[in-house]
């Protein structure tokens, strides 16, 4: 798409015109800088690497990412080019021939984009000059044993200096947009304003610097947040210099963001500014050719997690693996940020409800969150072994039934079955099962925990007493490493595994945006999530009944802990009430919900910010008609009318409930009508056209 439309589209209500005739917008340039450009440390890595290809399909070669280089980063992500454009040759020369090393090629993601990289490392004998500028302009001291604010101070300084450089050339036209992700990345932006650089400017945090300290100390946050003493906590806490280089980014910014609702609100109180847009985080959504293509992975991957199942729980395999649920949580190791602390209460709970309620479903819950450890559990590879060896005589006491089998049928003989099975055979099984006795109970932990009895997880299972005893309904397994294919125990990537269970739990206290559950989402696995969440927020704004198409959202904000736990509770037991054809429906909805989080609709708040930059920036070149960030009537999914509507309402009133009532309730689900029905929901993404010469369109032509 050639950029010369960029300028003349509308962000659902927002106008954006061009007043100069002599300003070519195609010389436009963006630049997003980040610490996390080909530098994957969190979650912001995902949202700039996934909106990559929507970005450079609408800005193409006038679009940029910079970044710090790492060598070992660089070596797999990033191939080496000449820049096409001259301005941003002619800059980079200028800084390496002062002693800079700047590095610039494509990274090797969907939509290839440049990427111009700084080696913080060469230039590192700047740093007290550079702490000294940035001191005059700011009045923040930067401490000298923060190595990560020292390293922020390089990366910013050579930001800056690099679109000096660049618009030095410009003749202080308008050509430069520069969108700053996180405090790391601010104080480029910080210099850049107090330079007057002519540069529209962005500010996106993804998270308040304080806001995750405080929530981290198990402070009652968002019920208090207009009573924190800001700079006292921040001082307490030895991150007042970071606090006052991200509240500084967000005041000097001509347009500050954030990624959701709830950081939104959090962002006034702790920063003190109200952002100008919410611009939720993306994904980049592939849509099988097969309608069910989803439903076939998660039959053949979990699959595998039951083979791995088999090995963990040999000796223990008292429960039906077709009547198992596999639930799972995992990201940071953060307890109670991450909500593992009420999980692992409402496991207990449910634990009780299942076991009361003598029901044959077994649920094994699964903690992904990477801790420090010192190997594998001794017990853990021997039930894997124990597994493969099973199998193996299995095998071989099949394959020598067969061959008896298949010569007697060639003598025309029925076998005596009784004689086909010979001594040996009988031995062999017998030696097989006496090897998978156990005198122990299965590991609840699948490596070896450093430091274990300080381990919050492993003393909270202690607390609540679910060790995977055989009565237990609920077994719980913590893999303190991040999944790999090439894993001798549990052999999956982290998409595959996800696909293989059937909910995702993730009941965060603090979550910006929660790409976790969202990630569930577009795989078709339903998931909870809280209305602290950006997520969870997202969700109800756009769909009128959340439960019915497999997103649970637990209100932690309103509700006391005790109820928001009871709430959780509910939620896992009326999943486990489902039989498979409900769970296949509710799946089936959940992913439809995909195209709620592509970035094809998404990326028209991020839009709508550069516009709003622009006309900010530079007001006697660019107009934009007067209104509220993009509005978001008429991209609402309705209530379901099949029945079961909901998981809940999908419980069955009385212990005599006959199969006569769930052939009734599949008739009246039509797959392929609340599937239209969904689509005509979502509108398409606006369509971007040019604006004509000579003519200026009015007021509220663009109007939906």
């Amino acid at each position: 798409m050639p950029l010369s439309r960029s300028l003349s589209m509308t962000s659902l209500n927002g106008l954006l015109q061009c007043e100069d005739e002599d300003l070519p917008v195609e010389d436009l340039l963006l630049f997003e800088i980040s610490w996390e450009v080909t530098n994957k440390v969190g979650g912001i890595y995902t949202v700039i690497q996934t909106k990559a290809k929507t970005t450079a399909d609408e800005w193409g070669e006038n679009y940029f990412l910079i970044g710090p280089y790492f060598e070992q980063n660089v070596k797999t992500q990033v191939e080496f080019s000449e820049p096409p454009n001259p301005a941003v040759k002619k800059a980079m020369d200028t800084m390496k021939s002062q002693g800079c090393q700047v590095f610039f090629g494509r990274w090797l993601i969907e939509g290839s984009p440049y990427v111009l990289l700084f080696d913080i490392g060469s230039a590192a004998w700047n740093l007290d000059k550079w702490k000294s500028g940035f001191w005059e302009v700011s009045n923040i001291g930067i401490p000298f044993h923060d190595r990560e604010a020292n390293d922020a101070v390089i990366f910013g300084s050579l930001t800056a200096w690099f679109l000096k450089e660049l618009s030095c050339q410009f003749d202080d036209k308008p050509n430069i947009i520069a969108h700053f992700h996180e405090w790391q990345a601010g104080v480029g932006l910080i210099l850049s304003r107090s330079q007057k650089l002519p540069v529209a400017t962005i500010f996106t945090t993804h998270a308040t610097l304080l806001g995750r300290y405080l929530c981290a100390a198990s402070i009652d946050f968002y019920n208090n947040l207009d009573q924190f003493d800001i700079d006292k906590e921040a001082g307490e806490r030895q991150i007042y210099h970071r606090y006052c280089m991200e509240r500084a980014s967000v005041h000097c910014a001509h347009v500050f963001t954030t990624v959701s609702q709830i950081t939104a609100t959090e962002a006034e109180h702790m920063l003190k500014k109200c952002p100008d847009v919410v611009t939720p985080n993306g994904l980049n959504i592939k849509k099988f050719s097969a309608m069910h293509e989803f439903q076939n992975l998660h039959s053949m991957y979990k699959a595998r997690i039951q083979e791995f199942i088999r090995g963990h729980f040999y000796g223990h395999l008292d429960f039906d693996l077709d009547k198992t649920l596999f639930f799972f949580i995992a990201g940071r190791y953060e307890f109670s940020n991450k909500g593992a602390d009420m999980f692992l209460e409402a496991l207990s709970r449910l634990n009780f409800l299942l076991r009361v309620h003598k029901t044959d479903v077994t649920v094994i819950v699964f903690f992904i969150m990477p801790a420090k450890t010192n190997n594998f559990n001794v017990e853990t590879l021997k039930g894997q072994a124990v597994r493969k060896q099973l199998w193996d005589t299995a095998q071989s006491v099949k394959e020598k039934f067969g061959r008896k089998l298949y010569n007697a049928l060639l003598k025309g003989e029925i076998p005596d079955l009784n004689k086909i099975l010979d001594r040996d055979d009988i031995s062999i099984m017998k030696r097989a099962i006496f090897s998978t006795q156990r005198h122990s109970l299965p590991p609840v932990t699948t490596h070896n925990m450093i430091d274990d009895s300080n381990d919050p997880i492993l003393n909270t299972i202690r607390r609540i007493g679910l060790f995977n005893n055989r009565t237990d309904r609920v077994k719980v397994i913590l893999h303190p490493e991040f999944l790999s294919s090439t894993s001798p125990l549990l052999p999956l990537d982290y998409e595959e595994f996800v696909r293989g269970c059937h909910l995702g739990v993730f009941p965060s206290y603090y979550e910006p945006w929660g790409y976790t559950p969202a990630e569930c989402t577009v795989m078709g696995i339903p998931s909870v999530t809280t209305n602290l969440s950006g997520f969870g927020c997202f969700m109800q704004e756009h769909v009128a009944d959340p439960e019915a198409y497999g997103i649970y959202i637990v209100d932690r904000r309103f509700r006391s802990p005790d109820e928001s736990c009871n709430q959780l509770t509910q939620f896992l037991y009326a999943f486990c009430q489902q039989n498979r054809r409900q769970r296949i429906i509710q799946r089936n909805r959940t992913e439809r919900l995909s195209d709620l989080l592509d970035w094809k609709y998404l990326g028209r708040y991020y839009m709508h910010a550069r516009h709003l930059a622009l006309s900010r920036t530079f007001p006697d070149k660019f107009e934009m008609e007067p209104s509220a960030p993009p509005k978001t009537e008429g991209f609402r999914f309705p209530r379901p009318s099949s029945v079961p509507p909901s998981p809940s309402a999908s419980q069955h009133s009385s212990p005599h409930h006959s199969e006569a009532e769930d052939e009734d309730e599949d008739e009246r689900y039509d797959e392929d009508e609340e599937a239209e029905r969904d689509r005509q929901n979502i509108k398409s993404p606006f369509s971007l056209g040019a604006l004509p010469q000579g003519k200026k369109k009015q007021h509220g032509e663009y109007r939906n």
